[in-house]
């Protein structure tokens, strides 16, 4: 049996149980890809998501223990699967893998091909490891669910946050509007980032700043998402990527309240990529650190409050800042 080094849990519970170890090289089976992984990204509290640990999202299936977390790659094609096609041995891909399969704190994951796209040119490894999950989701919740438009106005709330940061820069380059909210630290922060007003979620009432959006993307959920009504416009959207709105109070504002889960998806990360190699868009890492510090990589995520992501490394090729 191959086997490579991963960083695995073998029950459930938070990093205490990752564990830094000897374990079975996977191989692709039919559609899918196995990446030579160069770098993860971690995502905090994904090791609570049941998504994690089973094979459902609702933690009714099976349990898959010992898993490997993590579900953000960069890396190199090292095989085929049968029925692949568009890519080739040696190639250098991204992606997001789907939540209920092993991910990418280990040397090799296999993940469906349809899932990878080309790494950015202008990002290392590092650097793109950094974007699948958090930019997807931006994307996904700004033009696929709101198909917002230039001119339009957007407010974001967590702007300085993983998916508050790039979906600031998206709706920066659409044209867009955006006002968000953050705290005071990060204000020259998410303004450099693209936001034309920032609003010190702490010490300001958003709601006293801003009327007639035409999109609110909620990434903070609580009273923040129920206090977002009343800033948009009659037939604006609320998306939130943390609970369902209340329908009675999109109903009530002659709104549209949208909750939906990020999934893998080649063709928006195609258009991120697109964005990224043309300059919008520019991913935050807050550190990398070796694969054998994992544990203490997610440690960080519960007791810190990184700016931007958390990144892996996992080969020691140079590619990889």
């Amino acid at each position: 049996m191959t086997t490579m080094q991963a960083v695995r849990a073998h029950k459930r519970g938070g990093p205490e149980q990752l564990v830094y170890e000897s374990a079975p090289r996977p191989a692709p089976a039919a559609g899918e890809v196995l990446v030579s992984v160069h770098a993860a990204s971690i995502t905090n509290g994904e090791l609570a998501w049941d998504a994690t640990w089973t094979d459902s999202f609702d933690g009714t299936g099976s349990d898959r223990t010992p898993v490997v977390p993590s579900h953000e790659v960069s890396g190199v094609v090292a095989e085929l699967g049968s029925a692949v096609t568009g890519l080739a041995v040696g190639d250098e891909v991204y992606g997001l893998i789907p939540f209920t399969r092993d991910g990418a704190t280990a040397e090799y994951v296999t993940v469906p091909a349809d899932a990878l796209a080309a790494k950015p040119s202008r990002l290392d490894h590092a650097g793109a490891a950094a974007v699948p999950l958090a930019a997807l989701t931006a994307w996904q919740a700004l033009v696929g669910h709101a198909s917002l438009t230039a001119g339009q106005h957007v407010l974001v709330h967590g702007g300085a946050g993983g998916v508050g940061s790039f979906a600031v820069q998206i709706a920066a380059a659409l044209g867009a509007r955006v006002t968000a909210t953050a705290s005071a630290r990060d204000r020259e922060f998410v303004a450099r980032l693209g936001a034309d007003q920032v609003i010190d979620y702490a010490g300001d009432r958003f709601e006293d700043r801003v009327d007639g959006a035409d999109v609110v993307l909620d990434t903070v959920g609580g009273d923040t998402l129920a206090r977002s009504w009343a800033v948009l416009r009659p037939g604006g959207t609320l998306i939130s990527i943390v609970q369902p709105p209340n329908p009675a109070d999109a109903a009530s504002r002659g709104a549209r309240g949208v909750f939906f889960v990020v999934e893998p998806d080649r063709t928006g990360l195609e258009a991120v990529t697109e964005l990224i190699d043309d300059g919008g868009l520019t991913p935050v890492v807050d550190r990398v650190v070796p694969l054998s510090e994992t544990r203490a990589a997610y440690e960080a995520l519960q007791s810190e409050h990184p700016r931007g992501k958390i990144v892996i490394r996992v080969s020691e090729d140079n590619s990889v800042a």
